[in-house]
C-alpha cells in the first residue's frame, strides 16, 4: 500500500471506488501521452513512490504534457530515488476527505471515522477538521466502509489511513493510503477520546481491536504551524526562536518539540508545533482556535500563525464552503 500504483490497482480489485487512470506505471512517455487521451484532459501526473506533493503536476492541455511529465519525473527520482509514474483523471474542486482506521493481527479493522484535510497549498495541508462541515452520516458510512474494505483487502496491521477525493456531488474515489501514523491524528483522538500511538503498540503485541468503529462526539481542529513566512508566499525561515510561550487551557492541545533558544534547521520539514482546539460544536472550536492563536508567541523567526489567524477569520472557512482550490483565491 506504500506503493500508490500498485495500492490503487488492489484496492479496485477489491471493489473500492477509484479515480479513472491509467493501468498502473506509465512505462514511457508514449504510453503517457495515450493514457492522457484515453481518460480525458485534465490529468494528474503521480510519482509512484510520492508525498507530500513531490512528483505531482496538473497538465490541462497536451501541448504541456511532455515539459510536465519530465518535470514530475526529475523531482520524483531526486526525492525518492524513483521515478515510477502514474496517470489519474483530475478531479475538479474536491474535498480531501481521509478514514483513519485501525487493523489486526486477525485481518479485522475498524474505522474512527473522517478528517477533511481540504485546505492545503502545494498538496500540502495546513490546517485539518474533523467532523468534516461536508459530511453526512450516510456518506460517513460508506466512506467508513469503504476504508475497512480497503485495510482488510490487506490485512493490513496497525493505525493508517485511507485517503478519498469527494467530489461536489458526493462521490468519493481511493486516492492513496498512508501506511502510517499522520500529522493530523490528534484530532481524531480528541474527538473520539482514543489513543491512537497506544492502540498500535497494542496491535503490535498481537492484541485484538475491539472490532467497533468509532463517531466523533465533539468537534476538532489542527493548525500546522511552520517556520515560513506567509506574506513571502511561505519562504522557509528557519533560525533561533528566541522567545516561545505557548496558549493552554481548557480544550487546547499544543504538540511541538522547539522551545526559547531552540535551533531551527534548514534541513527538514518546517512543520514546528501543532495547536489542536477541541470543543461541543465547530462554531465554539474555531473561536478557542482564535484564541490559541492570539496567545502563541513564537519569535526570532516567522510562522504561519498569521495566515492560521486570517483563515480562522475567513468567511468561507466559517461556513465550511472550501475545496482543495481554496488557498488558490487566498490573500494574506
Amino acid at each position: 500500500m506504500g506503493d500508490k500504483a500498485s495500492a490503487k490497482e488492489t484496492m479496485k480489485q477489491a471493489g473500492v471506488p477509484t479515480i479513472p487512470g491509467s493501468n498502473g506505471i506509465v512505462k514511457d512517455f508514449d504510453e503517457c501521452k495515450k493514457s492522457a487521451n484515453k481518460i480525458g484532459y485534465p490529468v494528474m501526473l503521480k510519482a509512484t513512490a510520492g508525498g507530500g506533493g513531490k512528483g505531482m503536476r496538473l497538465v490541462w492541455k497536451e501541448e504541456n504534457l511532455k515539459d510536465l511529465w519530465d518535470s514530475a519525473r526529475k523531482e520524483s527520482k531526486a526525492a525518492f530515488g524513483n521515478d515510477s509514474m502514474y496517470m489519474e483523471k483530475f478531479i475538479e474542486d474536491p474535498r480531501h476527505i481521509e478514514i483513519q482506521i485501525i487493523g489486526d493481527k486477525s485481518g479485522k479493522a475498524c474505522h474512527l471515522s473522517e478528517r477533511d484535510c481540504s485546505i492545503q497549498r502545494r498538496h500540502q495541508k495546513l490546517a485539518e477538521e474533523t467532523p468534516s462541515p461536508f459530511m453526512t452520516p450516510k456518506l460517513r458510512e460508506k466512506m467508513g466502509e469503504a476504508a475497512i474494505k480497503a485495510a482488510e483487502a490487506v490485512k493490513y496491521e496497525g493505525g493508517g489511513t485511507v485517503e478519498f477525493l469527494v467530489d461536489k456531488y458526493k462521490k468519493f474515489f481511493f486516492m492513496e493510503m498512508n501506511t502510517r501514523i499522520q500529522v493530523e491524528h490528534p484530532i481524531t483522538e480528541e474527538v473520539v477520546d482514543f489513543d491512537l500511538i497506544k492502540e498500535q503498540i497494542k496491535v503490535a503485541a498481537g492484541i485484538k481491536i475491539s472490532g467497533q468503529n468509532y463517531l466523533p462526539q465533539l468537534h476538532a481542529i489542527e493548525c500546522r504551524i511552520n517556520a515560513e513566512d506567509p506574506y513571502k508566499d511561505f519562504r522557509p525561515c528557519p533560525g533561533l526562536i528566541t522567545n516561545f510561550h505557548a496558549p493552554g487551557g481548557h480544550g487546547i492541545r499544543i504538540d511541538t518539540h522547539v522551545y526559547s533558544n531552540y535551533m531551527i534547521p534548514p534541513f527538514y520539514d518546517s512543520m514546528i508545533a501543532k495547536v489542536i482546539t477541541v470543543a461541543q460544536t465547530r462554531e465554539e472550536a474555531i473561536s478557542k482556535m482564535k484564541r490559541a492563536l492570539d496567545e502563541f508567541v513564537i519569535e526570532g523567526i516567522k510562522t504561519t500563525i498569521p495566515f492560521h489567524q486570517k483563515l480562522m477569520k475567513n468567511k468561507a472557512f466559517k461556513e465550511g464552503k472550501y475545496t482543495t482550490k481554496f488557498m488558490d483565491d487566498f490573500k494574506m
